[in-house]
């Protein structure tokens, strides 16, 4: 049987998100960014096209590193204004009862303790279907924001996001024992109060002696999204992650990533299997590929180079401002992202980029390749992606909304429908359920997060009274 296809959304809570200028184009309307009604049409549609789920990225700070100010990502709208991801879940979960929601936080600026509620009352409200992406961050514009002088060093960062996910698995897994919550009207007992525990935890970076706030979710950890394959990326992946967002500009750099993070994850005591891999991609369709070409055409009309070189600049932490268009680019290492400097100076040797070719390239879909077709074309390409590169699906960028999504849903998942190359309807239960198999709503045994669980106990547990009597007892230290 053929691999299945997995997709997800990539969106932002801002204007143009991946293809700067386009929204000028007289079809876009991504500057309704800040409307309910725009987001819960795209879940509507979304679901329609058995999508796994949106995957919502968010960025504090601002674009400055281009010229040294925010001028160019402000004038074209290169992701800002930005607003909050987390708020738009609730409204597009009211509207669906399938899709996913992969969010971005930043735990650099996100301290654990109120973090961890915010993401377990988004696992209720959506009935487990949420998910976080985890990041660091790249920009020393949020560490100023944040008063900070600059962002921590890129390396460090990841050494400090493994010691905030062990407090997240205490909080989440082993604060509450899965029957803490009796509801029982009759004694009135809403909660065991000795099947919840105190978090005490006292590390290098961060302090903490509470109980969680939040009953048991139906995820507890929501799907976990990871989506840095620096080399210290790739490692914190291969601990946490269990679905990986990879962008690169051709599978000659893809492949070795998708191979690398699942080999670190055997190395860790974990199975391959549990970590997907989606790849970034833009998918420009019509009915033949005379029009496809022809609307692609149209769309690099609207392209602002700018404001294109603005992202780049950020991602890279280089100010291509500086340098001639047709200067090549050099691999320089910094503070910022460091997987965008490696797409177009290391990943593959064959290809030479200058300022120009980042501009034209990345002014439609990033820094991901752009797939133009009919239906048969586009999903040949998907199909040949994912054997050359491993990957299990696509998050894929849109160059105008709402068009792109729709034309994907109404002619490129039917053609893959009829390969058989993707699902005709939803499995059952959480997001981690949908995306792993049924009865997996929870972390596996082999996850870090499993070793702060506490088993099930017997009734021969301590008797109501004297647990109130001595308070909430147990910690992890």
């Amino acid at each position: 049987m053929a691999k299945q296809i997995r997709l997800n959304a990539f969106e932002m809570n801002c204007v143009g998100h991946q293809s700067p200028g386009l929204w000028t184009h007289p079809g876009d309307r991504s500057g309704e960014y800040n409307r309910l009604t725009y987001w819960m049409e795209l879940a509507r549609t979304l679901e329609r096209g058995r999508f796994d789920g949106i995957f919502l990225a968010d960025v504090l700070g601002v674009y400055d590193v281009f010229g040294g100010s925010a001028e160019a990502a402000l004038r074209h709208a290169t992701q800002v204004p930005v607003n909050d991801p987390l708020m738009l879940v609730p409204a597009m979960a009211s509207v669906t009862r399938h899709l996913g929601f992969g969010v971005t936080c930043n735990l650099s600026y996100e301290p654990p303790y109120p973090f961890a509620r915010r993401m377990s009352t988004l696992d209720h409200l959506t009935e487990g279907r949420v998910g976080w992406n985890v990041v660091t961050g790249y920009l020393d514009s949020a560490a100023k924001a944040m008063g900070l002088d600059r962002q921590t060093g890129h390396d460090e960062r990841y050494d400090v996001a493994d010691e905030y996910m062990e407090v997240m698995y205490k909080l989440w897994e082993g604060s509450w024992e899965d029957d803490a919550v009796v509801r029982d009207r009759r004694s009135g007992t809403f909660t065991r109060p000795e099947k919840v525990h105190r978090v005490v935890h006292r590390g290098a970076d961060y302090r903490l002696d509470a109980i969680h706030l939040c009953e048991p979710s139906p995820q507890r950890t929501p799907v976990l999204y990871q989506a840095g394959t620096s080399p210290k990326g790739r490692e914190f992946a291969a601990r946490h992650a269990e679905c990986v967002f990879m962008s690169g500009p051709s599978a000659k750099v893809i492949a070795p990533r998708v191979a690398a993070i699942r080999r670190l994850a055997a190395e860790h005591g974990r199975d391959p299997t549990d970590i997907l891999m989606f790849s970034l991609m833009t998918v420009i369709v019509a009915p033949t590929d005379a029009e496809a070409r022809a609307k692609h055409e149209a769309y690099r009309q609207h392209v602002s180079h700018d404001g294109a070189l603005a992202l780049m600049s950020a991602w890279t932490g280089v100010d291509l401002f500086a340098y001639d268009a047709e200067t090549p680019i050099r691999h320089v290492e910094n503070d910022a992202g460091r997987t965008a400097m490696d797409n177009i100076t290391r990943a593959d040797p064959d290809r030479v980029w200058t300022v120009r070719d980042v501009a034209e390239h990345v002014g439609i879909g990033g820094i991901g390749p752009v797939v133009v077709g009919s239906p048969v074309r586009v999903v040949d390409e998907l199909e040949r992606w994912v054997e050359a590169t491993g990957v299990d699906g696509f998050n894929l960028a849109y160059a105008v909304r709402p068009d792109t999504f729709a034309e994907i849903v109404n002619l490129v998942v039917p053609e893959l429908q009829r390969r058989g190359r993707y699902k005709t309807d939803y499995a059952p239960g959480t997001l981690r359920e949908k995306l792993f198999g049924p009865g997996r709503a929870r972390l596996g045994a082999s996850h870090p997060a499993a070793r702060y669980r506490r088993e099930r106990r017997g009734e021969a547990d301590r008797p109501l009274r004297e647990a109130l009597r001595n308070g909430q007892h147990t910690a992890f230290g």
